[in-house]
């Protein structure tokens, strides 16, 4: 690239709330970003399903009043990179059309089939012990019997709409449908197709499809795509996209990587043993690694990485943020007959000026945020959250700040697991996603795991930074190297010493309360024709 050019890249961050779309220098600055909300379908049966024509008019309206602010760098965007929610299946006909809602990363519906799919007739864990061997050996992990995973997803499609599956073309994780929608072209990147549990990992620079596997699923391999590297170029933008986006043609669209990947670019930390975290819907601890490595004792395993080379170890958790949404939408502002529903537009601020006040430790109380069930670091979909120890001396200031509180537990349980899977101890680490933006988390969660936390300038534009940021790695604007340098960092976090025996002794009870509560979970929460 010649001293002076400037380019700019179109970043898509396909969240599950909806996309954010940011314009991205060719240095790997954000320099302005757009929000359209989309909806989110929560069935009685385990379902969690969006339209993903809803996700495609929300990028499109996010775009043009983003782009109708830059008409200069509109004019110098030289790519579109995707990034977004990860382990998701959209079946899409010949003509590129979704035959049905996609199926989010949030579904349970495919648990039955992931669970038929796994076990044999002798058991270790639920899975049968030849099957475990060859999926570790070969993938790094294996489907969870929680049938969150595309192929869990795709064998629920084959059994409950055998019409959709005959009619699907390919199936596609919700980022590879955009590329889609963008190029006409069909590819899945090497790290987007992971959590298919059908290709062999061991060659990280050689991903591929593996026979057994996709036989033992018996998921027929023209059903899904062809797979690419995470910084090889889809293809160019179609002329009918150019003007609905209000683009000029010609522009080319890079392969990416799913929001986990993309956030642990955008975090700055790249390098191996350096780790993020990250809060929205839901949250995670990544850290790069340079070889391939599962624990399935905390459900932790090192996958590809969008960083060419590298593998991530990945430990998520399932519901961080949208606890906070949970208890201001249905609790604090819940719009019934016992209040008016307004939501404040500033309550986040609002409750971390509560939540400063409250002391370590919320006078005894302790949150459990297990909403949707949990992954790592135990794999559980019958598990539910809940506030303990209440008194009549709490109040809700209390409940907020052991919601604060109980999502940094969780996070503190999957890095004491984490740490013994790398056998590093991990700080710094970098704090990054919506929650991020919220000094006073980032002191709970200092305090809380004991570790300094380094809070990115922009952490809610991380997932859209790491997908230009590789679309710069693709199109040769900036070196792997380059990146840290990048990533403005706003403050650093110290652990607080005072706080440590009451931050101890709660998270020894938070782990203890999901073991001692585990069973009645179970007894509650299976669904009774099964027990």
């Amino acid at each position: 690239m010649p001293a002076g050019d400037i380019h700019f890249i179109l970043a898509i961050d396909l969240g599950t709330s909806g996309p954010k779309v940011g314009l991205v220098s060719n240095r790997g600055q954000v320099i302005d970003s757009e929000f359209e909300p989309t909806n989110l379908g929560l069935l009685p049966d385990g379902g969690a399903e969006q339209d993903p024509r809803d996700w495609w008019q929300a990028i499109v309206k996010a775009t043009r009043r983003l782009l109708t602010r830059h008409p200069q760098e509109t004019a110098q965007v030289s790519a579109i990179a995707c990034t977004g929610q990860w382990s998701g299946t959209v079946a899409v006909g010949r003509d590129g059309q979704p035959l049905m809602n996609a199926i989010t990363w949030m579904d349970t519906r495919g648990a039955p089939y992931a669970r038929q799919l796994i076990r044999g007739n002798l058991s270790v864990a639920g899975y049968s012990p030849g099957r475990l061997y060859t999926w570790v050996r070969l993938t790094g992990g294996l489907p969870l019997g929680a049938g969150k995973d595309p192929i869990a997803h795709i064998l629920y499609i084959r059994d409950k709409h055998p019409e959709v599956y005959q009619a699907t073309y390919k199936f596609l994780e919700p980022i590879d449908y955009l590329g889609y929608c963008l190029t006409g072209q069909v590819a899945a990147s090497f790290d987007t197709i992971t959590l298919h549990w059908l290709t062999d990992n061991r060659d990280i620079q050689h991903v591929s499809y593996h026979q057994k596997l996709l036989d033992w699923a018996g998921i027929a391999r023209d059903k899904l795509p062809d797979l690419r590297g995470p910084v090889d170029v889809l293809g160019e933008i179609t002329p009918q996209v150019a003007g609905e986006l209000g683009l000029h043609e010609g522009i080319r669209v890079v392969m990416a990587a799913p929001d986990v990947h993309s956030a642990a670019v955008g975090s700055g930390a790249i390098q191996d043993y350096q780790a993020h975290i990250y809060i929205g819907t839901s949250s995670w601890l990544v850290c790069h690694m340079p070889g391939k490595k599962t624990d399935l004792s905390c459900n932790m395993a090192s996958l590809p990485a969008a960083i060419p080379g590298k593998y991530l170890v990945i430990a998520e958790q399932e519901c961080a943020g949208i606890c906070l949404t949970y208890l201001r939408d249905s609790i604090f502002f819940a719009n019934d007959e016992l209040s008016q529903g307004q939501v404040p537009a500033n309550a986040y601020a609002a409750f971390d000026r509560i939540v400063a006040d409250v002391p370590a430790g919320s006078e005894g109380v302790i949150f459990t945020p297990w909403l949707f069930g949990e992954r790592a670091p135990v794999e559980d979909h019958l598990v539910r959250g809940g506030f303990f120890n209440q008194s009549l001396k709490n109040s809700r200031r209390h409940l907020l700040r052991a919601v604060y509180e109980g999502v940094a537990y969780n996070s503190r349980w999957l890095l004491q697991n984490m740490e013994k899977f790398t056998g590093c101890r991990l700080d710094p680490i970098r704090m990054v996603g919506g929650g991020a933006k919220s000094a006073v988390w980032c002191q709970i969660y200092a305090d809380v795991l004991d570790r300094t936390i380094v809070q990115i300038k922009n952490p809610i534009g991380v997932n859209m930074q790491g997908a230009g940021l590789l679309a710069c790695l693709a199109l040769g604007y900036l070196s792997v190297e380059d990146i840290p340098a990048c990533v403005e960092v706003a403050s650093t976090f110290q652990p607080d010493g005072r706080t440590r025996v009451v931050h101890d002794e709660h998270f020894a009870e938070f782990v203890r309360l999901y073991h001692s509560l585990k069973p009645i979970y179970a007894r509650l929460n299976a669904p009774k024709a099964l027990q």
